[in-house]
């Protein structure tokens, strides 16, 4: 006889049903737990970011965000390449010289910027020539090339980078005086976003004045550089940016900001252009690249619009603010920590003024480092002996650069995308929609590339008989190679040498006790919390 609850469901058939259940729920978690297990295990002796299924390597990639590129040092130092699986994508690092030249040169077509990276920065770079591809890219930089060879923006370069080193100095000379210390970094971002807009754009924005006032757009830049970096790892970004919560809000704020400023810039200089068309008196050559991009917009070919010169604007203030800033802060933090460099590099900068003081028959100004007005003197007078054929002379300054960027590269890491399966030349293979990222950062620490010394700081390793010795630029990667290669890197050598050798002729620095010295995680290798330090005067 079958025994029945009240409500006549048989108890043993509820009974078969959960057992039932519960026996296919301990199924799936064993076979699940055995999936994870034997995963897992195959992964014991990989050299690679262990990874889990579905999520690859993105849990480990986010715990060592903000160290990220530590973290790419300890597993390139091991293999040369290394392979990142991701929830929608995989990365693939590089750091091997002969797979960087297969990249960036040898089969160049095949890894362009790519829709991905395409899509993470579109909102800040749009179709710039650091974020395009193709036609675009190619007309871009044709332009850029001619202008970036033109002497007379060389000569002009020459005297704003002269005029704002000078105006950083003034600043500094203050703080010696009042023995009050300085963020360095934020000046150096003062200093190079001044200058850039002067030649990129010939505007003056007075960020560099005295009172250091308050810059919207400066702000802003940097909040949507950090959020756009932050796409890389984030696979919300998307349902964030949709439902405009949370960073991708604040990008939208930001971006509005920098828009603003750009467009007045545009309508500003469109407007000039235009009045000194109608005045025939008026000087109708600008040197300005944007004035020249504005100029060849006019031919009803181009296809030049308000956005397209906007977003022409923004990629060269990327270009020149960001990275000669950054590299300015290390570069001054590798100088003051280590003496001997500091002490070469002075008596070359001193050398180098009385040599040229006697070349141009010119009495050097007695310079009393307690007398403000005679020291001043003193420096606009060196300045002025600053041509850009003397800095040229300067091979031990252009090593102290040089490695500087050797270690601390401006564009830490720099990603491509990938259109059709290819074979690097290690071995390694790639998937079309991928991306190959070569890593500068970690490039520049190997050990298989520069030697057992390649994690010290050292200058000499770029002299030759006292004369500056270049190196491959597939192994030396802060400036791109192949097609690709900067453009402007000769104007950032320019302003680089221009500002360091007047504060390192004059100023000795000191960082303030405690402060810590890191990198933020963002598209340019930045200080995270800015370069806090003390200035004092030598003559």
């Amino acid at each position: 006889m079958m025994i029945k609850t009240d409500n006549s469901k048989p108890i043993i058939s509820s009974f078969s049903s959960s057992y039932s259940t519960g026996s296919i729920l301990l199924v799936a978690c064993c076979m699940g737990f055995s999936w994870l297990f034997i995963h897992r295990l195959s992964q014991r002796n990989k050299l690679g970011p262990k990874t889990w299924p579905l999520i690859g390597a993105a849990l480990e990639q986010f715990m060592n965000y903000d160290n990220m590129h530590d973290w790419l040092v300890e597993y390139l130092s091991k293999c040369r390449t290394v392979v990142v699986p991701m929830p929608f994508t995989t990365y693939t690092y590089i750091a091997d010289p002969s797979n960087v030249e297969h990249v960036l040169k040898t089969n160049f077509v095949n890894y362009p910027k790519g829709e991905v990276y395409q899509s993470y920065m579109e909102v800040l770079l749009g179709d710039g020539i650091f974020n395009a591809d193709g036609e675009s890219w190619r007309k871009q930089r044709k332009t850029a090339s001619f202008e970036f060879a033109s002497k007379n923006l060389r000569d002009f370069s020459t005297v704003v980078f002269r005029e704002y080193s000078l105006k950083l100095f003034t600043i500094l000379s203050e703080a010696s005086f009042e023995n009050r210390s300085v963020d360095m970094q934020e000046l150096l971002m003062r200093m190079t976003l001044d200058s850039i807009c002067k030649v990129g754009f010939g505007v003056e924005i007075g960020t560099l004045a005295p009172d250091l006032p308050e810059n919207s757009f400066a702000r802003a830049f940097d909040t949507a550089n950090i959020i756009v970096t932050l796409r890389f790892i984030d696979p919300l970004w998307k349902i964030k940016k949709f439902l405009n919560v949370g960073s991708e809000a604040l990008l939208s704020e930001s971006i509005k900001i920098i828009d603003d400023f750009t467009y007045s810039v545009i309508r500003r200089r469109k407007s000039e252009i235009e009045e000194a068309k109608r005045d025939s008196n008026a000087i109708k050559m600008k040197h300005d690249i944007l004035s020249r991009f504005i100029e060849l917009g006019e031919d009803p070919e181009s296809n030049t619009t308000e956005k397209s010169l906007r977003d022409i604007v923004l990629n060269f203030v990327i270009a020149g603010r960001d990275t000669t800033a950054t590299t300015l802060s290390w570069a001054i933090y590798m100088i003051m920590s280590h003496q001997s460099v500091a002490e070469k590099l002075y008596q070359e900068l001193k050398a180098l003024e009385e040599e040229r003081a006697i070349e141009e028959n010119v009495e050097l100004i007695e310079c009393d480092i307690d007398d403000t007005v005679s020291f001043n003197k003193r420096v606009s007078q060196f300045a002025q002996l600053l041509t850009y054929d003397s800095l040229a002379k300067l091979y031990y300054l252009h090593a102290v650069v040089t490695e500087t960027l050797r270690l601390y590269p401006a564009v830490p890491q720099d990603p491509k995308g990938i259109l059709e399966d290819d074979v690097l030349p290690d071995g390694t293979k790639v998937k079309a929609g991928g991306m190959v990222t070569y890593v500068p950062y970690s490039m520049g620490r190997m050990e298989y590339n520069w030697g057992p010394d390649a994690a010290d700081f050292k200058p000499e390793r770029w002299l030759k008989d006292g004369f500056f010795q270049n190196a491959s630029p597939f192994k030396f990667t802060a400036f791109q190679a192949g097609p690709r290669i900067c453009l402007g890197k000769d104007s950032a050598y320019l302003q680089m040498k221009m500002a360091l050798a007047i504060l390192c002729r004059f100023y000795t620095f000191k960082l303030v006790a405690g402060h810590p010295i890191k990198y933020r995680m963002m598209t340019i290798l930045s200080m995270a919390h800015g370069l806090k330090l003390t200035v004092s005067r030598c003559s």
